[in-house]
């Protein structure tokens, strides 16, 4: 892979504001690109196929897994989750920023393979208000907001391992700092 300097992980515990985060830098640069990833599980209300996610079955994800065709991939919370390497490539050869908006363990497998990637962990103001963020979505039962949770206290510590560990207390200022950091490549 080329430009690893146009490939920026975004990543950090479920509920965080990532999804938020990354819309606004979107409607902000048309110039950044976000990568779409393949997954195992089930749409939530309102998610579309090849929007959202390319959702196939197990059956295709560990396929693609056989042929190499993710750039990383996980398991998590049952479900395989994973980033297919022909788009990201196809976007960075056409000039875009490639955002890839992942889970940690993810995001660990590519700073590993491609460590010039830049990488932003995002962290919750406390343990408290990320589980009220989480509840708030609405969208799942009590054992998966528990795992969720179970997971971030796994999750919070890599953020030392990262290029940048931003603390979400202010969507519009932590998309303000993010933005910042893509554009000069390495600081705030």
């Amino acid at each position: 892979m080329k430009n690893l300097n146009k490939l920026i992980i975004i990543t950090g515990p479920s509920g965080v504001g990532k999804g938020t985060i990354v819309k606004k830098l979107l409607d902000r640069d048309k110039d950044i690109w976000l990568s779409i990833s393949a997954t195992t599980r089930n749409p939530r209300m309102g998610e579309k196929d090849g929007k959202n996610y390319y959702f196939v079955s197990n059956e295709s994800f560990k396929e693609m897994i056989d042929k190499k065709e993710f750039l990383e991939w996980a398991k998590f919370s049952g479900n395989y989750y994973g980033t297919p390497l022909s788009k990201v490539n196809e976007k960075i050869e056409k000039g875009f920023i490639v955002l890839l908006e992942i889970e940690v363990e993810g995001a660990k497998q590519i700073k590993e393979k491609f460590p010039e990637a830049l990488s932003i962990f995002l962290l919750p103001p406390s343990k408290e208000e990320l589980e009220k963020r989480i509840r708030k979505r609405g969208t799942e039962k009590e054992e998966a907001i528990q795992k969720r949770l179970s997971r971030a206290n796994y999750e919070i510590p890599f953020s030392s391992k990262f290029d940048f560990a931003l603390t979400n207390h202010d969507i519009d200022e932590t998309v303000k700092a993010v933005f910042n950091i893509i554009k000069s490549g390495n600081s705030l």
